[in-house]
Order: structure tokens, then sequence, then C-alpha cells
């Protein structure tokens, strides 16, 4: 093999693992998730990677304690929290792959990370005669 062909045989290969590595993160971004509970512990929410509410828990004593209209407020202000610190989570994992792009332009309304990552392969040995 001529020093080229292992030129790219090691680009190659770099571009495999680094493209492995995207996807181990992609799937760390995917198990993301925060929980935020409110200052008196009558209201907890957890939300998943995209800010999406998974559960809203209730201290029993909240409706005698809170109005409704405080009740909504303290939800909104503890998805508000949770979402902020999931996305802080997310910004982490993804800075080192993605230094010069914004965040906020990765993972807009309906972003798959996945279309950005190249498919893994294998180059093939040419024939060195003309």
């Amino acid at each position: 093999m001529d020093e080229s062909w292992r030129l790219l045989e090691q680009l190659v290969q770099e571009v495999n693992q680094q493209t492995e590595q995207l996807r181990k993160m992609q799937e760390k971004v995917g198990e993301l998730s925060a929980t935020a509970t409110s200052k008196d512990g009558m209201v907890t929410v957890t939300v998943g990677p995209r800010g999406e509410v998974r559960t809203i828990d209730f201290d029993p004593r909240v409706y005698r304690k809170l109005s409704p209209s405080e009740l909504s407020a303290v939800i909104v202000e503890q998805i508000g929290r949770a979402t902020s610190e999931v996305s802080a989570g997310m910004k982490e994992l993804m800075e080192p792959f993605v230094p010069n792009l914004p965040f906020e332009d990765l993972f807009g309304e309906g972003t798959d990370f996945a279309s950005f990552l190249p498919q893994p392969s294998t180059p093939e040995p040419r024939d060195p005669r003309p």
C-alpha cells in the first residue's frame, strides 16, 4: 500500500471514531432530564431533553395552600427552571463537538441531530493500474 492510501485509511478511521463519539453523545442527550421543585415543596416538575414535561407531582396540601392562578404560576416557573437545567446539560454535552455553531441553531423546533452525522464507511482499495 502506498502512503496516500494509508493516510486515507487513517482519515476514514478518524471520521468513523468521531462519528461513534457523536452517536454516544446523542444517546446521552436523549437520556437527559431535569427536575425542579418549588421552594415550598408543593410542586415538582420533570422535563426531558427537549423540554417536554414528563411529570408534574403535587404535594396533597397544594390545593389548600395555593389558588388556581398561584398553582399555575408555580407549575410554569418549575417547567422553566427544569427546562433551563436540561438545556445547560445539553449544551455542555454538545459544545466539544460543535464549538463554532450557536447551540440554539442546532436545537430549534423539529431539528434532528442524527441528520448531521455521516454514516461510517470503509475505503476500498483501488486498482493501481491505470
